[in-house]
């Protein structure tokens, strides 16, 4: 090793590193920094990606990453963290490896703020299958007369079946085809959220006036709506405004609008006054063309026998799908290579489904042992970055995986108001679709469950 070579050096670190702490630590705290530079002065400077990474350096980590360093050579005698942007953290990658492999990066993509909608989902990128495509003509129908043809439409479906996409695609062609026309796509959690907001401030009027503006409003998940009646009123009104002027609404649910529990009779109706379409389950045909269409779109093209493998995995989720290739891609990444089936066996292991008898605590200990915190911060009141994120993600686990009730959940963990608990899974639900270094924690997390 020469101890004069940046990233010689932070890769023995790495190693040593890798034999004091987790596994799952290791993971989430050392993938994306290295070291930037070594000073004259014998200063280590090591790049992180934020300030709340460094922080967490230097609580966690400064004391171990110190005598690691000290034990190479006495001629280092300390280390500071530069929040730097990912090209100067990360060193300089060549476009193929020694072995000739394409590196396979991640695509990033970044949400509009003004409209809310993802430019990644698109009809290009959507896989139809016989599954879907009543849901994917209906879409085609509407925007070729927006407004006018099934209005409003409302998609409905098990939890990762494409809705989202589904929905976010109409509003991304939209926006290219009529840019001078107004599209927004919001969860009805965000929906209730800015309501209740405005009516505490008194800005009703002005709440109005934003979601009346809008000649292509999207609503995701509308089963949330259940029981709260004013705000399902609010929303009555505004789909009448919108309606009366031939604004296109669409709207994407867990199930029919017959079947919402808790919803005002005339709200029903009108949801379902349009088109209702279900997104059913994938077959196995289908669940291939996904696998093989996400991994094209990462530049990896996988074996036949790889992607009946995966597509066998699992039977109903496209994003449990997703999930999968993301995980390939990610060891393809580290390996230089497109992985054999042998080490795409390996490689899902970790997504296996935790067991249904948990209690809260076994979830609660599980995440913070991940995340190398003390479980009793889960229950406090802080709002420590450290903490945040840890509690969100159990929250999410706890409904999305054992269907615990908002409520139940608010109540365990130290007594937070259900609106609290919601906002933290639709947060989470939000971001593991786009961030798949999140996905790859809370399945490591799975793993530690199960």
């Amino acid at each position: 090793m020469d101890k004069a070579n940046p990233r010689e050096l932070w890769e023995y670190i790495l190693t040593q590193v890798e034999l004091s702490i987790s596994p799952a630590n290791f993971n989430t705290w050392f993938r994306d920094s290295s070291i930037v530079k070594i000073g004259e002065d014998g200063i280590v400077y090591i790049g992180v990606p934020s300030q709340f990474f460094k922080d967490w350096y230097l609580k966690k980590f400064h004391t171990l990453l110190l005598k690691i360093v000290r034990d190479i050579s006495y001629e280092f005698r300390n280390i500071e963290y530069l929040i730097v942007k990912d090209e100067r953290r990360k060193p300089p990658r060549e476009p193929r490896n020694e072995r000739g492999a394409m590196e396979l990066p991640l695509d990033e993509f970044y949400i509009n703020k003004s409209d809310n909608l993802n430019p990644k989902y698109t009809f290009d990128t959507f896989v139809i299958g016989s599954f879907n495509n009543l849901a994917y003509a209906a879409a085609q129908a509407v925007i070729q007369r927006p407004g006018i043809t099934y209005n409003p439409l409302f998609i409905y479906g098990d939890t990762g079946r494409g809705k989202t996409h589904l929905i976010q695609a109409i509003g991304n062609y939209f926006k290219k085809q009529h840019p001078g026309r107004k599209a927004f796509y919001l969860t009805s959690e965000k929906f209730v959220v800015d309501f209740t907001d405005a009516v505490q401030s008194g800005t009703a009027n002005r709440f109005k006036d934003k979601y009346r503006q809008y000649d292509l409003l999207i609503m995701d998940d509308v089963q949330f709506l259940s029981k709260k009646d004013k705000t399902q009123e609010e929303l009555f009104h505004l789909f009448n405004a919108l309606y009366d002027n031939n604004k296109q609404i669409v709207f994407s649910s867990d199930r029919p609008p017959v079947a919402i529990p808790d919803i005002a009779d005339r709200l029903k109706s009108r949801l379902a006054s349009g088109m209702a379409i279900d997104i059913g389950e994938p077959d196995q045909e289908s669940r291939a063309a996904i696998v093989r269409k996400k991994a094209a779109s990462h530049g990896v093209t996988l074996s036949d026998e790889v992607i009946e493998y995966v597509a066998n995995a699992t039977s109903g989720s496209i994003r449990e799908l997703e999930g999968m290739v993301n995980s390939i891609v990610c060891h393809a990444q580290v390996k230089g290579s497109v992985p054999d089936i042998a080490e795409v066996r390996q490689s899902l292991r970790s997504f296996t489904r935790p067991q249904k008898n948990i209690s809260v605590k076994n979830v609660v200990d599980k995440v913070a042992e991940f995340y190398g915190i003390d479980e009793n911060s889960i229950y406090e009141k802080t709002r420590r970055r450290e903490v945040v994120r840890p509690r969100q993600v159990i929250m999410y686990l706890l409904r999305e995986d054992f269907h615990v009730s908002y409520p139940t959940i608010g109540s365990k963990l130290g007594g937070r108001d259900h609106t609290t608990v919601i906002h933290s899974c639709e947060k989470i639900k939000r971001e593991v679709v786009e961030d798949s270094e999140l996905a790859k924690e809370i399945q490591n997390i799975r793993t530690l469950l199960t």
